[in-house]
């Protein structure tokens, strides 16, 4: 059964935790900063996140909470985030790429994306790609992208749609966004692997967690999901996968983590099923291909 205490000594690690104001990257960040390392807690909302930040540092742990302002729905925000980043720091150890909004209405970014895949997907594809140069100036350096087990109900991603072209299902486009979470880890993966890149391409999922994500759900919706469920489980459990694929020496390269109980709904983190769709090579560099041209970004491999 691994917990928090199993994480090892973080000290002189530099994280960054999108989301981290609240919730599941709240906790993640909490537990990193009790373990040693200095810590961004990257939000969109600067009183939050300041709030978020005196918290952490008040407790008095070995490490070290920092502010960071970031707006995934943008990617020149994306873009100005990482060049703050870079003017302060030459490494980064550990970036975890949770932020998320799930079945909000239907939105669109700043450059016109569902909110869900740009938020949930695009706007961290861009993030990993502007800090990559630093990524890659830390040995042995782990990016965890925070998918979700509603990732098995999607089978492809319809690129037809990500700009709501055609129509808007809130439960439909969760699933892709977190398909494409899933397959961006992996794609990523094998991208480092053919490079001979030392970096760790991870992926994870909370199982049902008692957050602020389920705020856009219906009332009806979230009393059938408990009646389902049964009980949810507290955020700092739901951050245990996370945390678990940033620090522990048995995760593997491309690896999915979640909960051990039935149906991976509950439990301590252990390796996840993964979809055939998130395995799917051709899907996985269909996704790449699109997302550097949505972004303008390529990967200095």
């Amino acid at each position: 059964m691994w917990t928090k205490e199993n994480i090892p000594d973080q000290s002189g690690k530099i994280a960054i935790v999108t989301g981290a104001n609240t919730g599941i990257g709240f906790e993640t960040a909490l537990a990193l900063c009790e373990a040693g390392a200095r810590v961004v807690i990257a939000g969109r909302d600067i009183e939050k996140v300041k709030q978020a930040v005196s918290e952490i540092n008040n407790r008095g742990f070995k490490g070290i909470a920092e502010e960071g302002v970031i707006d995934l729905a943008s990617l020149e925000s994306v873009k100005a985030f990482a060049e703050a980043i870079k003017a302060n720091y030459n490494k980064i150890d550990i970036l975890i790429n949770n932020a998320g909004v799930m079945i909000p209405p239907a939105g669109q970014t700043a450059e016109g994306y569902e909110l869900q895949f740009g938020i949930n997907f695009l706007g961290h594809f861009a993030l990993t790609g502007h800090l990559y140069p630093l990524l890659k100036n830390s040995p042995s350096t782990r990016v965890v992208t925070v998918s979700s087990g509603a990732h098995r109900f999607a089978d492809n991603i319809n690129f037809e749609n990500l700009k709501l072209e055609q129509s808007y299902d809130p439960y439909r486009e969760y699933a892709i966004s977190k398909l494409a979470d899933l397959q961006f880890t992996i794609e990523f993966q094998r991208r480092l692997n053919s490079s001979g890149i030392d970096l760790l391409s991870a992926g994870t999922h909370p199982g049902v967690t008692e957050t602020e994500l389920s705020r856009h759900m219906p009332e009806a919706d979230y009393q059938a999901a408990l009646e389902r469920f049964k009980t949810l489980m507290p955020a700092w459990q739901g951050a245990l996968p996370t945390l678990f694929a940033a620090t522990a020496n048995e995760v593997k390269a491309g690896g999915y983590y979640g909960p051990d109980g039935e149906h991976e709904l509950h439990g301590y983190p252990a390796p996840a099923n993964i979809s055939e769709a998130a395995n799917d090579e051709n899907q996985g560099t269909q996704l790449w291909e699109f997302a550097e041209k949505a972004t303008g970004l390529k990967y200095p491999f």
